[in-house]
């Protein structure tokens, strides 16, 4: 089947990229895991615009994205659950892990994916 292509936001691709060269270490540490299709060859992108929003991992073919919540964020915000809803009306899974989950814990992070 075709990868539904999700339209973003073309101003947010200078921000990804700035995102992507000042990773949080959970962010570095769960890309270990996830490029170059290493997690059952399955094809990750990090700090991906998707709609209006810059997410920190999607996998197209699993309509997945990761989001690492810690540095930056304080438990879920209402800005995180309209994100979320948004992205689901596209068939996308959103799940969250802490950075410290990520960081003592990437065992069972990676079982739960």
């Amino acid at each position: 089947m075709p990868r539904k292509i999700i339209s973003y936001n073309s101003n947010l691709k200078r921000l990804a990229r700035q995102l992507r060269n000042n990773s949080t270490p959970g962010e570095i540490k769960l890309w270990q895991e996830l490029r170059n299709k290493q997690f059952h060859g399955c094809d990750f992108h990090r700090q991906k615009p998707l709609l209006d929003y810059i997410v920190d991992f999607y996998c197209a073919e699993l309509g997945l994205v990761i989001e690492l919540d810690g540095r930056y964020h304080d438990g879920i915000s209402e800005d995180d659950l309209k994100r979320d809803n948004e992205l689901a009306r596209y068939n996308l899974t959103v799940v969250r892990f802490s950075e410290s989950e990520v960081m003592k814990d990437m065992l069972n992070v990676l079982r739960t994916l």
